[in-house]
């Protein structure tokens, strides 16, 4: 009898420690994506503001990239606004221009070209 309350009561601690370690629904990032421009990690709900143009239903659109909420319109304290390809910073009213590919299965993929600042000292 004594050994089965020895056993039931090491279960019983052993069920109850394993859950005291796993902490209930913990703080997480739930970063899916991080800003191009100011890498802040995206919480959800929080959306990347773009423009893509027309035509709709081609492969390959022109897109620009404005920012996250934490770096447009107004950056937030710490927050710098960089170009991931010349690394040089980005204006305010500044962007990157970008490719939106439409891929078949409705999945999308962005390739970043670069920001209007060295693209336009590219085209000089």
């Amino acid at each position: 009898m004594g050994l089965c309350v020895i056993i039931i009561a090491l279960f019983y601690l052993a069920f109850f420690s394993r859950k005291k370690n796993v902490t209930p629904e913990a703080p997480k990032k739930n970063a899916l994506v991080n800003c191009p421009i100011c890498t802040s990690p995206l919480s959800k709900g929080e959306n990347i503001i773009s423009k893509v143009y027309r035509p709709m239903n081609v492969p390959d659109q022109r897109c620009t990239v404005s920012g996250c909420p934490h770096c447009y319109p107004v950056c937030e304290a710490g927050v710098r606004r960089v170009c991931p390809v010349c690394s040089k910073n980005i204006p305010q009213d500044g962007y990157l221009v970008s490719r939106l590919f439409n891929k078949t299965q409705g999945k999308k993929h962005v390739m970043i070209v670069g920001c209007n600042q060295c693209l336009h000292n590219e085209a000089r």
